[in-house]
C-alpha cells in the first residue's frame, strides 16, 4: 500500500485537476451556465473535505486487511467522483456547443 502522505498528494490532485478543468471550461467558453459550474465546483471541494477526513481516520486500526480495503475503497470513490464531477461539466458544455 501506498503511504498515507502520497493518498493525501493524489487526493489533492486530482481535485485540483477536476476543479482547474471547470474554471478553464468558465474562461473559455461564455456561454455555458456559470451557476451550474460553479456548484460543480463546490460539490468538488465538499467530497475533497471529505476524502481528506476519511483518510485521516481509517476503520480498523489494528487488522491491516480492513485498513487496506478501506483505503482501497477511498481511491475507488476519488476516482468515481472524480469521473462524476468531469462527466457533468462535459454535459454542461455539450448543451451550449
Amino acid at each position: 500500500m501506498a503511504s498515507v502522505k502520497n493518498l493525501k498528494k493524489d487526493i489533492d490532485l486530482i481535485m485540483s485537476l477536476v476543479i482547474s478543468d471547470c474554471f478553464l471550461v468558465l474562461e473559455e467558453n461564455s456561454k455555458v451556465d456559470n451557476e451550474k459550474i460553479l456548484d460543480i465546483v463546490r460539490d468538488v471541494i465538499i467530497k475533497h473535505r471529505e476524502f481528506k477526513i476519511r483518510v485521516n481516520h481509517p476503520d480498523g486500526k489494528d487488522n491491516p486487511k480492513m485498513v487496506k480495503q478501506y483505503y482501497k475503497k477511498i481511491v475507488e470513490d476519488l476516482l468515481s467522483e472524480a469521473d462524476k464531477a468531469l462527466e457533468k461539466l462535459s454535459a454542461e458544455v455539450k448543451k451550449v456547443a
